[in-house]
């Protein structure tokens, strides 16, 4: 799957093992960096886990349209499709086997 961010202080941080680690520490860092290569290894957002420990799941409300990957409790590590217009089933929900290219917008605590 094809992986931006949101932000080039996002990426750049992504981009270092030791800004990883200096921006959230050791565990979290191996953690994000677990889950990053769960994104990259699947060919598109369907073939993420919805279990845990990737526990992939679609946000509502003010996050709408984003979808969250548990990190260490109470963090998530949230991204949305990087697709114009974003792929729809019939039903209107998010087509995730068509999501072939993500955007990696934040890492938060949004509990």
């Amino acid at each position: 799957m094809e992986i931006t961010f949101g932000t080039r202080r996002l990426e750049r941080i992504f981009s270092s093992d030791r800004e990883l680690r200096r921006e959230y520490g050791p565990v979290m860092a191996e953690t994000i960096k677990n889950r990053v290569a769960v994104l990259r290894r699947g060919n598109s957002l369907a073939e993420v886990p919805a279990e845990p420990p990737t526990r992939r799941h679609l946000l509502s409300g003010p996050r709408s349209g984003q979808y969250a990957i548990d990190l260490v409790h109470p963090y998530r590590l949230i991204l949305e499709p990087n697709h114009n217009p974003v792929p729809r089933r019939a039903d209107r929900g998010i087509d995730t086997d068509q999501v072939t290219a993500i955007v990696i917008v934040a890492v938060v605590d949004y509990h």
